[in-house]
């Protein structure tokens, strides 16, 4: 984007001279009016919700609607959440190397070398190996290189009060999005930050970890123990709360995320196998008897099992075999793309780093 308008002030300096010369009464009107800025004291629903939440949170009404009121409608981010357009074909090999590369694999070896004793008081503490903390601040964020640019209190009430009408869930994700909203306001309120401030993604994330007001408010721990929660400056905090995230959602320590799988095609019956989607459904021996096919460790699993799949565009797609953990790690980001990509990318830096 800002390469964008830095070409674009360039091509309209270079224009000014041809344009000055052009009689004023010949010279059509084609400069881009920018458009006006919304600011939420304007809407009648805005406002009302406002009043309602500080109702329901004992919060000052009058600074509740000041905080919204002066929100502004993005519309990027209106165009950010409309739907993807139908047919449009998932690659899991093109999404993968978007994240197991090498700038963020150097990125993830510096972040685990330099927090590696916090890693390790995170795993013994949590269960939660190192490699899956890694992967996932280093999907996000890239090591907190790009936690995002817009103000928060903009992207959440624009998706609270203007999110795209055509969106299949537009009404599950509108409440979502004003319940994130109130979440916010009261966790500024409750830590003395100005809501103006914070920035983050078109979605409202926050920090190194991009985590939605909620899960601040549930998951978020002072692991540094200095008395505050900081997703933003203190990595301790970020590795503490990582962890502390997984483990609130089932992790269950030892358990591998997934296993190799391929097929016995004369009695496959693919279309039951996938019919749970990502949620574990099948014990080894039902997995199998549908014709899928595993081999050592994942022969002796105790937990339920799911046939994973991850399209690659026009190639034949890729399958796991995903268990507990593997659904755990969707709970971040429900994509088993996200989940994959994730632990690939914890795997890939852990193998980088010199063992001690």
């Amino acid at each position: 984007m800002n390469r964008f308008l830095s070409a674009l002030a360039a091509a309209l300096l270079l224009a000014a001279p041809a344009l000055a010369q052009s009689p004023a009464k010949s010279r059509p009107n084609n400069a881009a009016k920018a458009e006006p800025v919304f600011t939420y004291d304007q809407s009648e629903a805005a406002m009302a919700f406002a009043t309602d939440l500080a109702v329901r949170r004992n919060l000052d009404p009058a600074w509740v609607r000041q905080q919204i009121g002066q929100a502004q409608r993005l519309p990027i981010v209106v165009r950010l959440m409309q739907p993807a357009p139908a047919g449009t074909p998932k690659n899991w090999a093109a999404y993968r190397a978007r994240f197991i590369e090498p700038i963020r694999l150097r990125a993830g070896q510096r972040f685990w070398e330099d927090n590696r004793e916090t890693l390790a008081r995170a795993e013994l503490e949590y269960g939660v190996p190192a490699s899956l903390i890694v992967g996932v601040i280093g999907v996000e964020t890239l090591y907190g290189q790009h936690t995002g640019n817009y103000r928060v209190i903009d992207a959440l009430s624009t998706l609270a009060f203007d999110f795209p009408t055509n969106h299949p869930r537009a009404a599950a994700r509108t409440e979502f999005f004003r319940s994130e909203l109130e979440q916010f306001l009261s966790l500024t309120e409750r830590t003395g930050t100005d809501p103006l401030t914070p920035r983050g993604s078109y979605a409202g994330a926050m920090g190194w970890p991009q985590f939605m007001p909620s899960s601040w408010a549930k998951y978020a721990i002072d692991f540094d123990a200095d008395g505050k929660v900081d997703l933003f400056n203190s990595q301790a905090d970020v590795i503490g709360s990582v962890a502390n995230y997984f483990k609130a959602f089932g992790w269950q320590t030892g358990m591998p995320t997934h296993y190799p799988v391929t097929f016995d095609t004369s009695k496959l019956d693919l279309d039951t196998l996938l019919a749970p989607d990502i949620l574990p459904s099948f014990g080894v021996e039902s997995f199998t008897a549908k014709g899928a096919v595993l081999e050592g460790p994942a022969l002796q699993h105790p937990g339920k099992l799911a046939l994973v799949l991850l399209e690659n565009a026009g190639a034949p797609p890729t399958y796991v075999a995903g268990t507990d953990n593997f659904y755990v790690v969707t709970r971040y980001n429900w994509s088993s793309y996200y989940a994959l990509a994730v632990i690939e990318l914890g795997d890939a830096v852990r193998a980088l780093v010199p063992v001690r």
